[in-house]
């Protein structure tokens, strides 16, 4: 009598690679690997698996968020320059409430005879005093307090949305640009022991630049063409205001906002990074002329 000895089917089933104790028959169709229903991943034909996916995606460029005028959009929407801005202005006014010497010694000033009988200004190299006086406000006088706390509330106003649409580099330089700007006319065409404190330059910068980026992205701009009317027609008519600082810095900051509102996008950060640098060469050259003009020894 023979007996016939069984031998089990020597056919395997296939499994998933990273799974090997799951059965499937389903494959990459990049790597042709078996992949089962949690390592699979829908593709335009059939399904891969994650490593597949996750090696095509590095050759994926991610789109940069971009604002209406092609600047990268800050990852948190805190005005960090605005608020910075403020800060800075309030931390000068309480130096000047704790010295006046804060005043006599960074203030826009030509050239004049300084309290120690020295003579100081722009004119005989004090060029921090175009920036530094952008920072400073009156602590008493005509307006007192409410210097610094109505420019303040306009760049709290208008500052936020502008540096949302700009970023933060454009916004920034647009500020100091539009303080310098006024600044420089009033060295330029005032007399020489003029001089001048406040954010006020500046802030008629963002006013003009507001509107001109309106226009620009078709965005209404009633309200900001009644604040630069309302303005200026004050900074006409009450006596001891600087309209060269308010008129400065209003066509520089329109001029700035015209270069990144209307740039063509081919040639988009050609523009809003030699805008800036323009008006800065620009302004420097005028302080240069009026500096050999009233001191041709320096």
């Amino acid at each position: 009598m023979s007996t016939e000895q069984s031998h089990p089917s020597e056919t395997s089933v296939p499994t998933c690679y990273r799974h090997p104790g799951r059965e499937t028959y389903v494959r990459c169709t990049r790597c042709d690997r078996y992949i089962c229903p949690e390592c699979m991943r829908d593709a335009a034909v059939g399904h891969q698996c994650v490593e597949c996916v996750r090696e095509g995606n590095r050759g994926v460029r991610t789109a940069v968020p971009r604002t209406p005028v092609g600047a990268r959009a800050a990852a948190s929407t805190t005005p960090v320059v605005t608020y910075t801005l403020i800060g800075a202005c309030v931390a000068a006014y309480l130096a000047e409430l704790a010295s006046w010497n804060v005043v006599w010694e960074f203030m826009m000033l030509g050239r004049a005879i300084m309290p120690d009988g020295e003579v100081g200004g722009v004119a005989e190299g004090e060029w921090y005093r175009l920036f530094t006086a952008m920072f400073l406000h009156q602590r008493g006088g005509t307006f007192g307090v409410t210097h610094i706390l109505f420019n303040m509330w306009l760049l709290w106003a208008v500052g936020p949305a502008l540096e949302q649409v700009l970023g933060r580099w454009r916004f920034l330089a647009l500020y100091v640009l539009s303080g310098l700007g006024g600044s420089v006319l009033l060295y330029m065409v005032g007399a020489p022991q003029s001089s001048a404190v406040g954010a006020s330059g500046a802030i008629f910068g963002l006013l003009g630049a507001y509107f001109v980026l309106g226009r620009a992205l078709g965005r209404p701009v009633g309200s900001i063409v009644f604040l630069l009317v309302i303005n200026l027609v004050i900074t006409f008519s009450v006596p001891n205001i600087s309209w060269e600082g308010h008129v400065g810095g209003l066509v520089v900051g329109a001029a700035l906002a015209a270069a990144y509102g209307y740039a063509p996008s081919a040639r988009r950060n050609l523009f809003h990074i030699g805008a800036p640098v323009l008006v800065f060469v620009l302004l420097t050259a005028l302080v240069l002329l009026r500096t050999a003009e009233l001191n041709p020894t320096l």
